[in-house]
């Protein structure tokens, strides 16, 4: 099994990374907060792996921080959520705030992730609830760039997108969320939008 790949980040998108090691380019599937912090193509990246085997497939699934890592491997192991719907979960909310609401039971808050409904709400409080660790603190906040580009806008729309976002509801989200606060870094602009996505 795969459980580190260290490489060139060949491509980088909001759901995937391509890294090259020893002339071999894996295509990983990621969270948009790994996105985020990932370098620029053509830059040296090392990924935690989790591996995941089917009859018919091999995906690799992409962590820049082992705990993340662990939260999608916990994610997993609850009934009805596999890993194409944890990474929605963890691109959805950002780690430290999904653990806070887990533990305390706001459902109102995870259902808000596309593909999340009620039920696999439930389940991740109930199954995820004692085993998840205590935020201490929060993730810091980094300045927004003075001037974001349409790149940016366009990364977010795919992002949007790849958690089954209607693109009508998806574009208008992402005008509204850069209306309301002027520029910002890819994440912050990608969870406004995305709570603003009806």
């Amino acid at each position: 099994m795969i459980a580190h790949l260290s490489g060139i980040l060949l491509e980088k998108h909001p759901n995937q990374a391509i890294v090259e090691t020893g002339g071999v380019g894996y295509d990983v599937a990621i969270p948009v907060s790994t996105y985020t912090h990932l370098p620029d193509a053509g830059m040296e990246v090392r990924l935690r792996i989790h591996t995941h085997v089917r009859e018919d497939a091999l995906a690799l699934y992409g962590f820049l921080t082992q705990d993340e890592k662990a939260l999608f491997e916990k994610l997993i192991g609850v009934s009805g959520i596999g890993p194409t719907l944890a990474i929605k979960i963890l691109s959805g909310l950002a780690a430290p705030d999904l653990i806070t609401y887990i533990r305390r039971g706001e459902l109102d808050r995870l259902v808000r992730i596309p593909g999340i409904g009620k039920k696999t709400a439930e389940r991740m409080v109930l199954e995820l609830r004692d085993k998840l660790p205590a935020v201490v603190g929060t993730e810091p906040n980094s300045t927004p760039p003075p001037d974001s580009l349409s790149p940016l806008d366009q990364d977010v729309l795919s992002a949007l997108l790849n958690l089954g976002c209607a693109r009508a509801q998806a574009e208008a989200a992402v005008r509204k969320a850069k209306a309301a606060g002027g520029a910002l870094e890819f994440e912050p602009l990608f969870r406004r939008a995305l709570e603003l996505v009806r």
